[in-house]
């Protein structure tokens, strides 16, 4: 069939990113299914034609603002902190401009997640018992192998980086001295402490979703990948008050999308957004689905009223601390960008489970500092400057909570974006404990040989939390791991947006694969967690074909 006169699919996939790449692929591997995934960015004809310095593990040059593959979103970190949001725009989505960091969520996070009135019924969908063999199923793990904990033959390749720089020697030795546990496999279960950072990375390669699913699956005459195609909004075969207050549902029918400066229709038995946390619920809110205030506010006709949609997101923040190290220890020319990570729990974590947190009875770890390699401002551009290195300290559990607004009907308008950081009493804590642990671990006799001083902070600002925290509200930033902008949850909860099936309540045809859908970031980077959705998802979907399911 002529792929530019189809115009009629068995599912439509948005979203070529960490998701949508895995979800798209599986789906087609059905000879009788045809699936079409459009990506707003371009979808190279090759490896070889991405941007070098997107293939390139030893920066992270897709993150800067304003790179043309970067959606580069406009946000407030506070009222008084605006950031630039790196969020891939090319086949591959992030995980072809992120860090390549690739380590699974945690038990807990999955307990968490299935915690509440009726979820036992969906234990076997998200538990992480239930999700363990699709962590296997995508990767293959050069340093572990085939185990009941990992997988040799997934398309996603997954190493831990070499330990050897004298700057990750000092900090392993330094955590130890200080009393943090080993944690030899941070995609294990273990006691959390320092450790190898598991890495989607391949002979210095950043390896993408587009590489691991979408090149393996480019000869099937039932997957049809079209780039540049900016999706406007999904297509109802109902929409106003009428259809809402009707017996029948309304039915998302097709999307509308850009392509060239031209508006076409695209139509499909199920639609499934995996746009990503912002792209996603933003979707969602111009087409219809979201806050009833809000929508009519901006002019957009109701097909179903979602309180949840964009109303409760969570990420993680994070500070810089910076340091200068003795010359002569960058290595430009290595191609890791960070090697090893310490996770622990904050002193103050009892403070954020009272406060209704997310850290549950198994004590996980809730702070993350993460050492980099190179200087920031290499990392971004790929030039050398004379700058110091950076100590990432990031809260992986915290209790504020952000909101995504829709701000015109115009699909051409980004939304607002609010993260309300460093709202609560006790995330300011565990922050001040983050920060204070990674100056410790600089001033611990295992990093004599290679600290020299700090860049900015000093012991009065370190010694008052009063200070501390206004340091941290001018300093403040963000790992950008942005989840639960349209949350999975029971029937009748007015927060969910979804069910554990992804399909979006109040209508039928229409599904969200992606972090969109989690009820909280995890307390690890949900970089691997995304890759996994996609697959979980297109098992459920397959499953649901299979057993002639209409849900």
């Amino acid at each position: 069939m002529n792929e530019a006169l189809q115009t009629h699919f068995a599912v439509i996939v948005v979203g070529a990113g960490a998701s949508g790449a895995p979800l798209a692929a599986r789906l087609s591997e059905d000879p009788a299914r045809s699936v079409l995934l459009l990506e707003a960015g371009p979808v190279p004809a090759s490896r070889a034609e991405f941007p070098a310095e997107l293939i390139s593990a030893g920066t992270v040059e897709g993150a800067r603002p304003g790179h043309p593959d970067n959606w580069s979103f406009d946000a407030w970190l506070t009222p008084d902190r605006p950031y630039s949001i790196a969020r891939g725009r090319i086949a591959g989505g992030s995980t072809t401009v992120n860090g390549s960091y690739f380590v699974r969520a945690r038990r807990g996070d999955f307990e968490a997640w299935e915690a509440g009135e009726g979820s036992r019924q969906h234990a076997d969908v998200w538990s992480f018992d239930a999700v363990l063999p699709f962590y296997r199923a995508l990767e293959s793990d050069a340093d572990f192998g085939d185990s009941p904990v990992h997988g040799s033959s997934g398309p996603m390749p997954v190493q831990r980086p070499a330990r050897d720089s004298p700057l990750t020697r000092a900090f392993v030795a330094a955590a130890h001295d200080l009393g943090y546990p080993d944690e030899p496999d941070k995609n294990d279960q273990g006691v959390a402490g320092v450790g190898p950072l598991p890495m989607n990375i391949a002979g210095g390669v950043r390896f993408n979703t587009a590489f691991a699913y979408l090149e393996p699956a480019a000869g099937r005459p039932n997957l049809v990948v079209r780039g540049d195609s900016v999706v406007r909004r999904v297509l109802f075969d109902r929409v106003g008050p009428a259809a809402v207050a009707s017996d029948g549902l309304p039915r998302a029918v097709g999307v509308e999308v850009e392509h060239d400066g031209q508006l076409s229709v695209v139509t499909a038995d199920e639609i499934v957004l995996s746009a990503g946390s912002i792209k996603t619920p933003h979707l969602l809110l111009l087409s219809g689905i979201g806050p009833r205030a809000e929508l009519e506010a901006a002019g957009v006709t109701v097909v179903r009223e979602a309180a949840g949609v964009g109303a409760a997101f969570s990420d993680h923040p994070q500070l810089a601390v910076d340091w200068w190290p003795k010359p002569g220890l960058v290595d430009y020319g290595t191609p890791q960008s960070f090697a090893v990570s310490l996770n622990f729990a904050s002193p103050n974590s009892r403070a954020s489970s009272a406060a209704g947190g997310s850290v549950s009875a198994d004590a996980r770890a809730d702070l993350e500092i993460l050492p980099f390699l190179k200087p920031n401002h290499y990392l971004l551009t790929g030039e050398p400057l004379d700058e110091p290195l950076t100590m990432l300290v990031s809260l992986m559990a915290e209790t504020s909570r952000g909101t995504i607004r829709l701000v015109s009907a115009d699909p051409a308008v980004p939304p607002r974006i609010d993260y309300n950081y460093l709202q609560t009493d006790c995330d300011r804590a565990r922050l001040r404990d983050g920060v204070r642990a990674a100056v410790a671990l600089l001033r611990s006799k295992a990093y004599r040989g290679v600290f020299d001083r700090l860049s900015v902070l000093d012991d009065e600002v370190l010694g008052s939390n009063e200070r501390l925290d206004e340091w941290m509200r001018a300093n403040v930033g963000t790992a950008i791991h942005l989840c639960a902008s349209a949350p999975f949850g029971e029937p009748g909860d007015p927060n969910a947006v979804v069910d554990r099936h992804g399909l979006v309540f109040g209508v039928t045809g229409l599904r969200i694969a992606d972090t969109s859908i989690l009820p909280t970031a995890p307390t690890r980077g949900p970089a691997a967690t995304a890759v996994m959705i996609g697959e979980r998802m297109a098992a459920l979907m397959q499953g649901e074909a299979g057993l002639g399911t209409q849900r």
